[in-house]
């Protein structure tokens, strides 16, 4: 036995792909609706029960929501921008961001988002410790009850985990997501989130009864598909772009390749990214999709692929215009069920007018191949990247 079922269980529906880890290959895949109303195992054992003998489950989930995280950071255009990047990059959607001294007010707009999950930045290590230990005593004496992923200077850190963990909060302190200007560092802080988005928010969103499904999940959708993007871009010889059109968002990532950054980037430069457009989906926000083209004059096509055009373009401007240079995009994959159950031809179509946006303020890619995640392996390739690295290569070879 040497197959492996990989997982994604959305807020829409549930995807399956079988792999076989001999081979370094696709077997089948699957989909389901999504269980939501009574409980997501549901469709999960209706799907593990197609896919036949399988030595492991691995699973990723962003149903119910996926995770909400608020950030709390220093000041605005630097820890609180770099750790809003960050949680981007967790697969956290930021319904937040505050910065400096926090306010009773201010807590009180904190817990209005409804956070799942709470990033507390703020200091270069060696610098200020005044702010972010102010601000978690701000969160200790409001009787704050939502876990906290502690990442700021790490001359406070520890007296910052001390003074939530003494109000009995579930509490990480790890590395700084800006140790110092100019330099962001992701991967302690995300593997943090991750950590607190299987360990208290799975469980949280009661989308099971049981603890079997929090214990299935291993990451946050968009943290698993970010990996796989991480994976197709070691292989794609250049910068990659990704855009995955979903139902209620259209979350774009990008792999560049390290270069010499801008002198003004002090808040540092995330070379694997990612963004969220929360107002652009083909099913919950068709309408965000509508005024968005509108504002932005991209013409919505008819047909089913039209909005989703239209959601690719104003995406991939918002997403350059946050900073992201897409000059030396090679390739670009499209992913998304709009995308994976239209004929190639036009799914590929719709996403090569966003290459043409001339009007849209960002600097296009000169000539990349263009593809469609069909068989969705991103977040398979994701799930697999830390066990079979090499499964994982082979599988993202027909995107890039």
């Amino acid at each position: 036995m040497s197959r492996v079922a990989c997982l994604d269980v959305g807020s829409t529906d549930t995807k399956l792909a079988v792999v076989d880890l001999g081979e370094g290959r696709l077997v089948r895949t699957a989909t389901h609706p999504t269980t939501l109303g009574d409980d997501v195992l549901e469709g999960v054992d209706a799907l593990l029960a197609a896919a036949g003998p399988v030595e492991r489950v691995y699973c990723c989930s962003s149903a119910g929501g996926g995770l909400r995280l608020a950030v709390i950071g220093y000041e605005a255009l630097v820890s609180a921008d770099a750790a809003r990047r960050v949680a981007l990059s967790a697969g956290a959607r930021v319904v937040h961001v505050a910065a400096g001294r926090l306010t009773a007010a201010a807590v009180a707009g904190v817990r209005a988002a409804r956070p799942d999950v709470v990033l507390l930045a703020g200091g270069t290590d060696g610098g200020d410790t005044d702010t972010i230990v102010h601000n978690a005593g701000r969160l200790a004496a409001a009787g704050w009850r939502v876990p906290v992923v502690v990442a700021g200077n790490a001359d406070a850190r520890d007296h910052v985990a001390g003074l939530l963990a003494a109000r009995g909060l579930p509490v990480t302190a790890t590395g700084n997501v800006l140790p110092r200007i100019g330099v962001t560092d992701p991967g302690p802080a995300r593997a943090a989130i991750r950590d607190m988005f299987i360990g208290h928010v799975i469980g949280g969103k009661r989308l099971s009864r049981g603890g079997r499904f929090a214990r299935m999940v291993a990451a946050a959708t968009p943290d698993a598909v970010l990996t796989g993007v991480g994976v197709l871009a070691a292989g794609a010889g250049g910068d990659l772009l990704v855009v995955d059109v979903g139902g209620a968002t259209t979350d774009v990532y990008s792999a560049l390749l390290p270069r010499e950054t801008a002198p003004d980037a002090v808040a540092g430069v995330l070379w694997h990214a990612r963004t969220v457009e929360g107002d652009l989906g083909v099913r919950w926000n068709i309408d965000g999709i509508r005024a968005a083209a509108e504002l932005e004059r991209v013409l919505v096509a008819p047909g089913p692929l039209g909005p989703a055009a239209a959601a690719v373009t104003v995406a991939v401007r918002r997403h350059a215009r946050a900073g992201r240079d897409l000059r030396h995009v090679v390739s670009v994959v499209a992913s998304g069920g709009v995308f994976r159950h239209a004929v190639p031809a036009a799914a590929v179509a719709a996403v090569t007018a966003m290459l043409h946006d001339h009007a849209g303020g960002w600097a296009l890619p000169r000539a990349p191949r263009v593809a469609v995640d069909s068989d969705y392996v991103l977040a398979a390739a994701g799930l697999l990247a830390a066990d079979h690295p090499g499964v994982a290569a082979r599988l993202c070879e027909g995107l890039g």
